[in-house]
């Protein structure tokens, strides 16, 4: 849902992390207290990867496949308009302290807008590219249906199935930004580090916090130019904190 709280992205509170993907067990009678990051008093601050969806291109609003495999788009101007506004509204919170982006052009072009207001240069991670859609890049879902209908629906129930023509599965690509994840995380630990990418690898990324099964993926809504974010303790738990807030889009209309 959108309409986040105003302010910094909230960090780590004990009552602010009962969304960690992994439940806790209680203490036993004789004392002992629970396992995990409960146990420890100091985890430190933990660090936050804000996740921000590029702003529109020509083919947001016709929902076309668009990937990694087929053109590489610039924004709309309705995108370099949502670009605008989620830079003043980080600008605002005043908490990002890096910048990485994919290396798609609609990526690189959000993520300038923002480097902008912030005074920060824009480094780029591969690993956050979108998924490659092969044959279906520049379809419709109508379209990809009508046209490789076994495809699509094996692709639909299977993360190891891959899109018609050599396209990624889910599974490849959870490996490739669960891998990016890592390395962003042990390059900057208890910073606040604003990823520019894409759908699948933002819903990736919190899916993979929540524990959840890569199904789950198709229940998430997650609009163009919207910001998620999800913190990264010391004992290898994350929690889900902020998760396709538009707010500022409407501040804007």
């Amino acid at each position: 849902p959108s309409g986040a709280p105003s302010g910094t992205f909230p960090t780590g509170s004990a009552a602010g992390r009962e969304s960690d993907a992994r439940p806790q067990p209680e203490a036993d009678a004789a004392g002992a207290p629970p396992v995990g990051w409960a146990a420890s008093a100091d985890l430190g601050t933990p660090t936050t990867l804000v996740l921000l969806r590029h702003g529109e291109t020509a083919l947001t609003p016709e929902k076309r496949f668009s990937g990694s495999g087929g053109g590489d788009p610039e924004l709309s101007p309705v995108g370099r308009r949502q670009a605008e506004a989620v830079a003043a509204a980080l600008a605002a919170r005043g908490t990002v302290q890096e910048i990485v982006s994919s290396p798609l052009r609609r990526c690189r072009e959000t993520a300038e807008a923002v480097a902008a207001r912030l005074g920060l240069d824009v480094r780029i991670e591969e690993g956050l590219r979108e998924t490659d859609f092969g044959a279906w890049e520049g379809l419709t879902f109508a379209e990809v249906q009508q046209r490789h209908p076994e495809d699509l629906a094996a692709w639909l129930s299977s993360a190891k199935a891959a899109p018609t023509g050599g396209g990624e599965s889910f599974t490849s690509v959870s490996r490739r930004v669960s891998a990016a994840r890592d390395r962003l995380i042990a390059r900057s630990p208890g910073r606040t580090v604003l990823l520019v990418t894409h759908v699948t690898p933002v819903k990736t990324l919190v899916r993979l916090a929540l524990g959840a099964p890569p199904e789950s993926m198709f229940r998430m809504e997650l609009s163009a130019a919207s910001v998620s974010a999800v913190a990264y303790y010391a004992d290898g738990n994350a929690s889900v904190r902020l998760l396709n807030d538009t707010s500022h889009l409407r501040a804007g209309a």
